[in-house]
Parts: structure tokens; C-alpha cells; sequence
């Protein structure tokens, strides 16, 4: 994962409460065995009509907000289903972080783990942005990882709260895996102490296992 220290971007606002993970990646996108093209399924039936068609009232597909890296959210943004593809969407579609007063436990955990940025703000503070970006389409933000700093072109400016794990994670491109081999030392010393108070549990499966691999 690459390090997210830094994320500078315009915005658009998303003015929907509880906006789920059905919502921001559909089912029927879901059915590849990989990531490959889930930029297509993003925001699907919010962007396209039943024929189809594009939106034209939707807030992404106007020309105003091309290039839109930071989307700025309602309470409860990415509750519903654990779906990681969601957050995958999010990324191959180019937004790198996303701004709102609250979001779903596991779509949180889902997007610090792949290194997509979530900031939650006071309500007061999201509806000041939102109203910059409608305002002036493509409003930027520019968010430091490092001092937990949000500052916006037209004067907000606000600081948020992480969690330093995931804090650590994103300036250091870690993802949950990577972050717990960082304690190796730790892990296998706790391991060889382990073993050496109790013997009889090491390997305990190894003889079974050899049967079972012979006749597989």
C-alpha cells in the first residue's frame, strides 16, 4: 500500500444521509473474482437512470466536477454491507478521501485499510464544505495525515481524530497485515516462550497432517 500522508483535491458534495454500500458499489458489479472494473458499478444507480442513461442533476457527471478526488458525505456514510468493493470503487474511480460527520464501523476499517482516507468532522464544519463545493465546483481541501489537519479554500479549517494504528497505517503504507509484521520480533519471541512451557502443544496436528496430505 503507498503511504497517504498528504491528499490535496476538489470536492464534490454527496448530500445523502446513510448513503450504504449497496448504493456505492451494486451487486451486479460484484460478481468478478478481482477488483478489475468496479469504477464502472461506482454510484451506479445514482448515476445512470433505469435505460441507462447518465443523470444529468447528479453532482458526478457534471462536466463542473471532473477530477474530483475528495467527496464530501452525510452521517453515516458507508454503513450497510461489509463489502470492501465499495472502498475499491472509491479508489479506481480517483477519490482518495472522503469527508463526513460519521461512517460506517467496517467501511471505515475497510478504507484505513486500503489506504483511502476518511475524516469525520462536526456536522457544522461538513456543511460549510458541502456548501463550498456547490458553490464553487471544484473547491479544494488539502488534509495532512500527520498533524490530523483539514484546511478548505474558502476558510474552513478544522482538526479531526484517528486512531493512531491507523493513523501509523496510512503514513507508513501499511495495511492490517503489513502493520502486524511489524511486531515479528515480538510475535515469535512470544511464540518460543510459548512452546518452551508447553512442549506438547507444538506441532500437535503434524501427525494427522501426514496421512491427510498422502491420501489427498
Amino acid at each position: 500500500m503507498n503511504p497517504v500522508r498528504h491528499v490535496e483535491g476538489r470536492t464534490a458534495a454527496l448530500r445523502l444521509e446513510n448513503l450504504d454500500t449497496d448504493q456505492i458499489m451494486p451487486k451486479q458489479f460484484l460478481r468478478g473474482i478481482d477488483k478489475r472494473g468496479l469504477r464502472d458499478g461506482l454510484l451506479y444507480d445514482l448515476r445512470f437512470d433505469g435505460e441507462g442513461r447518465e443523470r444529468a442533476d447528479f453532482v458526478l457527471n457534471r462536466p463542473a466536477y471532473a477530477g474530483v478526488s475528495v467527496l464530501i458525505g452525510g452521517n453515516n456514510f458507508g454503513c450497510g454491507s461489509s463489502r470492501e468493493h465499495a472502498v475499491w470503487g472509491l479508489q479506481q474511480a480517483g477519490i482518495r478521501a472522503v469527508v463526513a460527520p460519521g461512517f460506517g464501523e467496517i467501511f471505515y476499517s475497510n478504507a484505513m485499510g486500503n489506504g483511502l482516507l476518511l475524516v469525520a468532522l462536526p456536522e457544522a464544519d461538513v456543511r460549510r464544505l458541502m456548501d463550498e463545493a456547490d458553490a464553487v465546483p471544484g473547491n479544494a481541501v488539502s488534509i495532512d495525515v500527520a498533524t490530523l489537519t483539514l484546511r478548505g479554500a474558502g476558510g474552513v479549517e478544522a482538526r479531526f481524530d484517528m486512531l493512531p494504528r491507523h493513523q501509523r497505517m496510512l503514513l507508513e503504507g501499511l495495511d492490517a497485515i503489513g502493520l502486524s509484521m511489524t511486531y515479528r520480533d515480538r510475535i515469535d519471541a512470544f511464540a518460543q516462550a510459548h512452546w518452551a512451557a508447553q512442549p506438547w502443544l507444538k506441532d500437535v496436528a503434524r501427525p494427522a497432517a501426514g496421512p491427510l496430505n498422502a491420501s489427498a
